[in-house]
């Protein structure tokens, strides 16, 4: 037998519980509420534009850091929506999705060492990057039942050796949007120990209610401290596109460029060229998404509330976190392989996205980005939580 060749670096990371509910769901044919993706396409004249830019032969090599008209793009959007001029040559690039930017910057900006605060529970690429960098992982929990953070705990958790906060709102998996005043916070603390924050800003636009999503890197000393993250995939619903950015100071995206021409060098050029169209969206669409998503939102809370759930709704993202305490299993990893094998239907158990999973053993989570048929099946198949088998 050969010797072991893996790395200490991945023998803790096993394959990821969203892989493991599809492949799952996939087994029963049960709807899949787990994964955050849409079982339906953006708009169809991003699509066209995407195709049409395949036959104009937009097909080789993209310059490294992004498309010009792309990166134009980007800056028009921030402008547009945040009132922040960005340097589209020196300030942007474009990665193969936000997850991939989240990993540049790991690798860009952590050592060996250093101590980075993550809210949990969390997207659950954040943890391996910032450990496969030699980071040390510093959580502040969100709590329930409104999953917000306490003051004391987030002052408590910076320190000298603390290097970068990543934050993500509005948030997956919880759905908080976090506020001015907590935002002020944060950049109060990452001002006063010389932190940097890493934004994943991915559900910009999908906000509920009258809530506004603000960008951290408008608040008070924060312009040259903070790389945003964003992406095409959740405000089009186009996640397999995989084109993501990095805005940021001028220092700090020639360190990300670093490591993203390694990593993949470039991205896909044609969904370049298309989502270049997509950020230049009439306002009308993006209202449109927001009023859309509210309405699956609300179906699916009254239904999950109805049938004897603990749903909390969302201020933003497009998933529904539930308490199971009420049903008779002893986490929610157990919950929802049985809901899966005898309703039909997949969540995701939060306990794997805690750095603490005793936090979230009776959370599950449900996603709303389904066709209206999908949500309404998903209601019929979740009434067998009625019957005995459960």
């Amino acid at each position: 037998m050969p010797r072991n060749f893996t790395t200490h670096r991945v023998n803790a990371f096993t394959t990821t519980i969203f892989s493991e509910i599809t492949a799952l769901a996939n087994q029963y044919g049960a709807i899949n509420l787990g994964q955050g993706f849409p079982d339906f396409d953006g708009p169809e004249e991003i699509k066209q534009c995407a195709s049409d830019a395949v036959l104009k032969n937009y097909n080789q090599y993209a310059p490294s850091h992004g498309m010009q008209d792309l990166r134009e793009a980007i800056a028009e959007h921030s402008e547009r929506f945040y009132s922040l001029k960005i340097d589209p040559a020196m300030e942007i690039t474009v990665t193969s999705g936000a997850t991939e930017a989240l990993f540049d910057a790991a690798f860009a900006f952590i050592q060996p060492g250093d101590e980075v605060i993550v809210f949990e529970p969390c997207y659950d690429s954040y943890i391996p990057a910032i450990e496969m960098a030699g980071g040390i992982v510093k959580p502040v929990t969100l709590h329930a039942p409104d999953f917000r953070f306490k003051k004391e705990e987030l002052c408590a958790a910076f320190s000298e050796k603390t290097k970068a906060i990543y934050v993500n709102t509005p948030h997956n998996p919880t759905g908080t949007v976090f506020e001015q005043g907590e935002l002020e916070l944060i950049a109060e603390l990452c001002d006063q120990f010389d932190v940097l924050a890493i934004t994943d800003e991915v559900y910009e636009h999908i906000v509920f209610s009258g809530t506004e999503h603000l960008r951290l890197a408008s608040f008070k000393n924060m312009r040259e401290r903070t790389l945003t993250i964003s992406s095409i995939g959740k405000s089009f619903s186009l996640t397999g596109w995989k084109i993501g950015w990095a805005i940021g100071a001028p220092e700090l995206i020639t360190a990300l460029k670093r490591v993203h021409q390694f990593a993949t060098f470039s991205t896909a050029t044609a969904f370049q060229v298309a989502s270049a169209r997509a950020l230049r969206m009439p306002h009308k669409y993006f209202t449109f998404l927001k009023e859309d998503f509210g309405k699956r939102r609300d179906f699916l809370f009254n239904i999950l509330k109805n049938i004897g759930f603990e749903p909390v709704l969302p201020q933003g993202s497009y998933f529904i976190l539930c308490n199971i305490r009420n049903f008779p299993f002893k986490n929610g990893l157990e919950f929802s392989r049985n809901l899966i094998e005898h309703a039909g239907v997949a969540s995701i158990p939060l306990q794997t996205m805690y750095v603490h999973p005793e936090f979230g053993k009776n959370l599950v989570r449900f996603c709303f980005c389904k066709k209206w048929e999908t949500l309404q099946e998903a209601a019929l198949r979740l009434q067998k939580i009625y019957e005995p088998v459960f």
